[in-house]
């Protein structure tokens, strides 16, 4: 092997490992720009999904969530491991898609990673997404049972008077006393099933648009960020209405903390609730989407040419 063949793979490696730190600060700052534009309406979410009884749709659930605990401790209940989550999930998440997107690049024989098309892109998000929800799982858990806390604590009680909110660091040491650390894992095979398939759809979506959107001559990176917003919001409105009655099982299970196999659970809300009950939460869970996502994406891809400008390829 040759000096010229070792400087060459050197640059290769040196300029990997900076494409990589590059796309998992930016995949962090586009998971803070998520979760304080999407946050109030997660929480309706998640509320609607789990005790779709006790309210009689979106609107009512959201009021209800601000009369009764005001902005901070009810409708951005659970926001720093919301904020956690979603930097833990869209750092690793953008990280390991950059690296399936180089992988399946080289696979097909394409020269660059720009030169996947939308189906190639799906695939890398798909294996990406598996790598994400192993950090997702555990911070996602606490967000949701701190949503859906004065929820739990009236249907045991029947008392609203009773209701104890307490905060995320309490929370998860209650959980591990409790159950030990597989704790909060609960619900991984759930999370898995939902972002697997729910981001071949994220990131296909979000690259056929840009496809689609694109000029004549023109690269999808420059597209500006009008289009770029576009994208981001199909991308998230196609991975919701793919992945929701896998969320709504996921849901379940973590904030009732349920032992019942993800499949079971499944079978029991269409057995007693209905189909429809895969649903609860849908609408909120859009409108939050397209805002919400299109800034994530506008985020992640200014931040990443910024970034690219300041250290350099």
């Amino acid at each position: 092997m040759t000096a010229e063949t070792l400087n060459s793979e050197g640059r290769d490696g040196v300029a990997a490992l900076k494409s990589g730190i590059i796309d998992f600060i930016a995949g962090s700052l586009g998971g803070v720009a998520l979760v304080y534009v999407g946050q109030p309406l997660d929480t309706v979410k998640v509320k609607m999904q789990t005790f779709p009884s006790m309210y009689k749709g979106m609107v009512d659930c959201f009021m209800k969530t601000l009369r009764m605990d005001g902005v901070a401790r009810g409708l951005y209940a659970g926001t720093l491991p919301a904020v956690v989550a979603n930097v833990a999930e869209n750092s690793v998440l953008f990280a390991a898609y950059g690296a399936c997107q180089k992988a399946i690049a080289n696979l097909s024989g394409l020269q660059k990673v720009e030169d996947l098309g939308s189906l190639g892109n799906a695939w890398a998000g798909f294996f990406a997404a598996f790598f994400s929800s192993l950090t997702l799982c555990p911070t996602e858990l606490i967000k949701c049972q701190l949503q859906a806390m004065r929820e739990v604590q009236i249907q045991r009680t029947v008392s609203n008077e009773s209701v104890n909110l307490i905060g995320p660091g309490q929370l998860t040491k209650k959980i591990i006393h409790e159950y030990g650390f597989r704790g909060l894992f609960r619900g991984l095979t759930s999370t898995i099933a939902r972002e697997m398939p729910g981001y071949f759809f994220f990131f296909g979506g979000y690259e056929a648009t840009r496809q689609l959107l694109t000029q004549p001559g023109q690269s999808r990176d420059d597209i500006g960020w009008q289009k770029t917003m576009v994208a981001g919001a199909v991308g998230g409105s196609v991975l919701w209405l793919v992945i929701f009655p896998a969320d709504v099982v996921k849901s379940r299970i973590q904030v009732q903390n349920l032992q019942t196999p993800a499949p079971v659970v499944f079978k029991d809300i269409v057995r007693t609730e209905g189909i429809g009950a895969l649903y609860n939460g849908l609408k909120p869970t859009l409108i939050r989407t397209v805002p919400a996502t299109a800034t994530l994406f506008l985020t992640y891809e200014y931040s990443k040419k910024l970034l690219h400008n300041f250290i350099g390829d």
